[in-house]
């Protein structure tokens, strides 16, 4: 355990450390709300923490990272990126179960024999571990800007909402006020037409240019 607190140490807390019992699983919702609290997290980190980046990464679309563009922004070079590779291709196609011991003799005998420096491919790791934290921490700023913005966007549009809400039942609730009104003109006026009988107020509807009769209803 001393050697892996060192490690995570010399690197700033890059390395991710994993539960390896199997007895750690989070649940989901709790593994959604533990990664939104690193986005948090990265987002907050100061933008010049990790200035390793000589050119604009390129953006992550559906979430797919394309890892060697990352690295080139940041100054890694092909050569630096196939040190990492071939000694991830070296670890993989050990036994498994094979001793930890053993596997750094075999690792480190076959790095020998290609002529490949440790300490090249040590720096060329750390370099990507660094890219890698860089881009997290970027995307994460990024992430959150995205998400400030739509959170006001949509108070603004549910502000316009209530006020369109507001706006229609004003409409309706004078469009009551008139029906009430006119209707009780409506029935001070008949009162002034019954006077004088239904068979009168229909001829005079009938012979009027200015009046239609009204349709009656089935």
């Amino acid at each position: 355990m001393s050697e892996k607190k060192g490690w995570g140490s010399t690197v700033k807390g890059w390395f991710i450390v994993q539960d390896s019992s199997g007895e750690g699983d989070v649940p989901e919702p709790e593994a959604v709300a533990a990664e939104d609290e690193l986005i948090r997290q990265a987002a907050q980190a100061e933008p010049d923490d990790l200035p390793v980046f000589t050119s604009e990464p390129p953006p992550a679309p559906d979430g797919e990272v394309d890892f060697g563009s990352v690295y080139e922004a940041a100054g890694i070079t092909a050569e630096e990126h196939e040190r990492v590779s071939r000694t991830l291709e070296l670890l993989n196609s050990l036994p498994p179960g094979t001793d930890e011991a053993v596997k750094r003799q075999i690792v480190m005998a076959s790095l020998r024999a290609f002529g490949v420096p440790i300490e090249k491919i040590i720096e060329s790791g750390a370099e990507q571990l660094q890219a890698l934290e860089a881009y997290i921490r970027g995307s994460a700023r990024d992430t959150e800007q995205v998400t400030a913005q739509g959170e006001q966007d949509i108070r603004a549009l549910e502000e316009q909402i209530a006020v369109m809400r507001r706006a229609m039942q004003q409409r309706v609730d004078e469009q009551h006020k008139v029906m009430r009104a006119c209707n009780a003109k409506k029935l001070e006026v008949q009162k002034v037409l019954e006077f004088f009988g239904q068979d009168a107020v229909a001829r005079v509807v009938r012979e009027s240019p200015k009046l239609h009769e009204p349709k009656s209803e089935n």
